[in-house]
């Protein structure tokens, strides 16, 4: 009996020193364990946290579409004022696929130490001109503006924006704020096969569409002016195969001039959307409806009667804007802006003997015959 108590005490005895041994075992598991994620826990709050960090130091980039002549600079001023006036540092990348940049001479007065301005002008080829634009990208994302404005020329292939944002290092120090479409109120109801395919391509992806001239339009009311405009533009948008259809809520329709906090707030969060459509033309041959006429000094008086005439003439073709700066008298700049309706121009501090016509089917040797007529520079060349 002895005998069979000890055997029974040493088999207690290993079943205790076996669980204690298991226990210890436990033990030093969940301290690992517990170690583990301790670390993993302190590994995805450092990660977590910079990835915060790292969205708060994005620079938001605007891109202001529009087909020729809608009013994108004038409205950019506006949209830049406003954001200069609430502190934030930002810059205006003007991309233009043409050979000169007359859009950076209306935005002159905007420079300031919140406000610089920078252009991309000409390039040769699409793909010249996409380097350009990518390193004009990295050298305002190594300076971490708030946020940066992007005008395109008219004629934008809308690929090139998103392509080039996608690459490194831009996709670490850019994040698209919002997509703004320019719709110009004064656009004929039917348009060219070109400027219909550019007027859906450009306003696919907004976030918002943004009315102009929507006040001289005289007998119609705001709401029928709206359902036509939105007619049209979704009658482009199914000849180019995008699904997308605008409804009168995606539109902005206000004075620009008193233009309210909310409105900008609801501009500065439009964001965008991400909408297919086949391409039905590609910025080289759309190219050639833009026209430039260098080294030009006309005489004050005759300017604004000049351009009418021009405009006027359908021999020059269908133009739908003239703009860009001339000397004038006083050794000074003056600014030319100016469609069939209206011809604006006013001084600015700098410039560039230029204008360019915007159209289709433009007829050079026609507008050349108009501007010669008063012209006394010598240098004078049309392209």
């Amino acid at each position: 009996y002895f005998a069979f108590c000890v055997h029974r005490l040493d088999y207690i005895s290993s079943f205790l020193s076996l669980l204690w041994y298991n226990i210890a075992i436990s033990a030093f598991q969940i301290q690992i364990m517990l170690e583990f994620d301790f670390t993993l826990s302190l590994w995805y709050n450092k990660i977590k946290t910079a990835a915060m960090e790292r969205v708060d130091n994005m620079t938001k980039i605007d891109l202001i579409t529009g087909i020729l002549g809608s009013g994108k600079t004038t409205f950019i001023h506006e949209y830049a004022s406003h954001l200069i006036r609430q502190g934030q540092r930002i810059a205006i990348l003007e991309n233009d696929f043409g050979a000169v940049n007359v859009d950076m001479v209306m935005l002159q007065d905007l420079k300031c130490e919140n406000c610089q301005l920078e252009m991309i002008a000409g390039g040769g080829d699409p793909c010249c001109h996409k380097r350009r634009f990518k390193t004009q990208l990295i050298s305002l994302g190594m300076q971490h503006f708030d946020r940066v404005i992007i005008e395109p020329s008219g004629i934008f292939d809308m690929d090139e924006f998103f392509d080039t944002l996608y690459e490194s290092p831009l996709d670490q120090w850019f994040e698209i704020g919002s997509i703004l479409t320019i719709v110009d109120a004064e656009m004929e109801d039917v348009l060219s096969a070109q400027m219909e395919y550019l007027l859906a391509s450009e306003a696919a992806c907004c976030g918002k569409l943004i009315l102009s001239k929507w006040q001289n339009i005289k007998g119609e009311s705001r709401e029928s002016l709206v359902s036509r405009i939105l007619t049209h533009l979704n009658r482009s948008l199914t000849g180019i195969q995008c699904k997308r259809q605008f409804q009168p809520k995606d539109v902005l329709t206000a004075d620009w001039n008193a233009l309210r906090a909310e409105d900008f707030a609801a501009m500065q969060s439009a964001g965008y959307r991400n909408c297919s459509y086949v391409k039905q033309f590609n910025t080289e041959s759309i190219q050639s409806e833009v026209h430039y006429f260098m080294h030009l000094n006309l005489p004050e008086n005759q300017i604004e009667p000049l351009i009418q005439q021009i405009l006027a003439d359908t021999a020059c073709g269908k133009i739908y804007r003239i703009k860009g700066a001339l000397p004038s008298e006083n050794g000074g700049w003056l600014k030319v802006n100016a469609t069939a309706e209206k011809t604006e121009i006013s001084p600015v501090r700098d410039g560039q003997a230029v204008l360019i016509a915007i159209g289709d089917n433009l007829h050079r040797e026609k507008i050349d015959a108009y501007l010669q007529k008063y012209n006394t520079d010598p240098e004078y060349v049309s392209i």
